[in-house]
């Protein structure tokens, strides 16, 4: 490519995203599905500002790539050996349950049975890229919906290579030499035996285990060492497109490899700069790989079957999503959690597009049936952003997902407070706002924790509160009150920022999880905050005492001390904290003081229940003294 036309194409490109991305997040269609309508836009078919997507499209499918090497570092080996019922088990019966439906529905289409088969291998695969960043946009990444499908996900990478090996045999047409050869691009053992083929399958694999353990760790020590960040991210970057080559000499997908380069440095010290170095790199090449999808789409062949390729893709999205809800169910997911895994994985996959390419050239499919799969494939890419927002709004926070209404109904239109997160610490918070009549709105991203509460008849909504656009529909314009009572200490903080510069009229009220905490929430705008552990361990002392035989006078004078002295100090600390240095040696003499101060407290509170119960008992024996004259009498 020329290297006017590539800068050409990267401005383009980088245009079309820029505009087209804040535009469909503010419309409320996420940022996947504003990049494809990029693509749209740009491509060949409509504004054709770039052309034949296919050199771009190789370079980003380079984001995949680095997507899975960074769910990798996230993923330590006993997390993988955790999830081996999602990865062997769900991912193996979706798959089955996929293949069987798609590949049925081709057959009674009349295809030959050998045909139908290789459709519906081809089709059991999903969309890695999509799947992620539209569960990680909806807040889904974590919990039993971002595990569940990212374990399906994995399945299919390791299932693409028996399927290369598999494939071939349902060959039916002439091989075609040139695709075929297409399909093996990258890999230089194609001619080898088969079992010189699993030596060398192995022995790369191996490569990247022992190499990752033993051989990058001294190189990453001597870089951070010479303090040259550049060079670090370099040799980051070199690491990533090293390991996925080797696995595309050897046969095996570059995303998969990938992965266990990133599962092998997951136990590192580098792990955590690693990820901000390479973070930049995969935002932006996923973003290109989506925008090549879109400029991809074949609208020649869209206009002219039309009403076909839109029941082919209903009729696909359709099949999968109940294929995928079956095995969900079957491994005893919650309703709400397999429903949204399976409307994520609905789509076909980027390893569509290959073994399409292949199963051409080994004369499985014929290139008329491959082109219509293709656009039905990346149709079903592009719906897939649409389809999880209308589940969203029709079934994770519509009147199908209610369940029963509690007597007490305190959900309106313009809301006293909004409540983010409703786990162990919000419920109660809410509950007893709401007992007091206040309208409360309640929000929360676990599906799990959302279906539990509606079968006790409790309305939550679901949504990643830490989005302001979510925060205004729930009506956070016209609350006076917002608590933060989210577990993830990072988005509480970032929240409690955001809620701050947007909406300065509101009371903020954020639960900390320690004392270094507190002070963040409240560096951000954070009104007052409450360590979610000082006040139970507090009770729990305080009892502790009684049990060691204080009277209940004493031990909750003891705790309503600790309390208002360690609240003061906390307080006289907050303004250095930050400067490490200051800040420890402020806590050592603030422990001191406290320590003085709880004493002098303890031995007044011990002087007055001495007092008190000298008075009690000085009270009590008159009336004893009268109670033995009236025996005696």
């Amino acid at each position: 490519m020329h290297g006017d036309g590539l800068l050409i194409q990267a401005l383009v490109y980088l245009a079309a995203g820029v505009i087209s991305v804040p535009i469909a997040k503010r419309l409320g269609l996420g940022s996947v599905l504003g990049y494809l309508i990029a693509g749209v836009l740009v491509g060949p078919f409509v504004l054709d500002l770039v052309g034949e997507p296919v050199d771009v499209m190789k370079f980003a499918e380079f984001g995949v790539v680095i997507l899975l090497f960074l769910i990798g570092l996230e993923v330590r080996p006993a997390l993988l050996w955790r999830m081996r019922t999602a990865i062997f088990g769900l991912g193996g019966a979706q798959v089955t349950f996929t293949t069987a439906l798609t590949g049925g529905a081709a057959l009674a289409l009349g295809l030959p049975w050998q045909m139908a088969l290789a459709v519906g291998l081809t089709l059991s695969m999903s969309s890695t890229a999509i799947v992620l960043a539209s569960l990680e946009e909806r807040g889904l990444r974590q919990g039993a919906v971002g595990e569940a499908a990212f374990g399906v996900l994995l399945f299919q990478d390791l299932a693409v290579i028996p399927l290369f090996a598999l494939l071939p045999f349902l060959a039916t047409i002439a091989p075609d030499a040139a695709a075929q050869a297409g399909g093996h691009a990258g890999d230089l053992l194609g001619d080898l035996p088969g079992w010189a083929r699993a030596l060398a399958v192995m022995g790369a694999v191996g490569a990247v285990v022992i190499g990752g353990k033993y051989l990058t760790q001294p190189i990453f020590r001597f870089i951070a060492a010479a303090r040259l960040r550049e060079i670090f991210t370099a040799f980051a970057l070199l690491l990533v497109i090293s390991v996925a080559a080797l696995m595309q000499t050897v046969g095996l997908s570059p995303a998969l490899g990938a992965f266990l380069a990133g599962v092998v440095l997951a136990e590192s010290e580098f792990r955590r700069e690693l990820e901000t170095d390479i973070e930049p790199f995969r935002g932006l090449l996923l973003g290109l790989f989506f925008i090549t999808v879109g400029a991809a789409l074949d609208f020649a062949l869209i206009l002219a079957q039309p009403l076909l390729l839109a029941g082919l893709v209903i009729g696909l999205m359709a099949l999968k999503t109940a294929a995928m809800y079956a095995a969900a169910r079957l491994f005893k997911m919650p309703g709400l959690a397999a429903g949204a895994t399976a409307v994520a994985l609905a789509q076909g996959g980027e390893f569509a597009f290959v073994l399409l390419t292949f199963t051409v050239g080994a004369g499985v499919i014929d290139a008329e049936l491959a082109k219509l799969i293709t656009a039905t494939v990346a149709l079903s890419m592009a719906a897939t952003p649409l389809a999880m927002a209308a589940h969203q709004a029709l079934v994770l926070n519509g009147p199908v997902a209610e369940g029963p209404k509690p007597a007490h109904q305190p959900f309106e239109d313009d809301p006293h407070v909004i409540v983010a997160g409703f786990g162990r610490f919000g419920q109660v918070a809410a509950r007893l706002l709401m007992a007091n009549d206040f309208n409360v709105v309640t929000l929360d991203s676990s599906i799990e924790q959302i279906e539990t509460l509606r079968r006790f008849g409790r309305k939550v909504h679901y949504g990643d509160a830490a989005r302001l656009d979510l925060l205004r529909t729930a009506g956070i314009d016209k609350a006076s009150l917002l608590i933060v009572a989210i577990d993830d200490q990072d988005k509480a903080a970032e929240l409690v920022e955001a809620a701050r510069q947007a909406f300065p009229h509101l009371t903020i009220i954020a639960r900390a999880w320690d004392r270094r905490h507190a002070y963040d929430l409240l560096r951000n705008g954070a009104d007052d905050v409450e360590r979610e552990t000082f006040e139970g361990a507090l009770a729990v002392g305080r009892r502790a005492l009684v049990g060691l035989g204080f009277s209940e006078f004493r031990a909750t004078r003891a705790a309503t001390a600790f309390r208002r002295i360690d609240t003061q100090l906390f307080k006289e600390l907050a303004p250095i904290y930050g400067q490490e240095e200051s800040y420890i040696l402020a806590s050592r003499d603030s422990r001191d003081t406290m320590d003085r101060l709880l004493g002098a407290e303890m031995r007044k509170a011990a002087e007055e229940d001495e007092e008190r119960m000298n008075l009690a008992e000085s009270r009590r024996a008159p009336e004893a003294d009268k109670s033995k004259d009236k025996v005696s009498s």
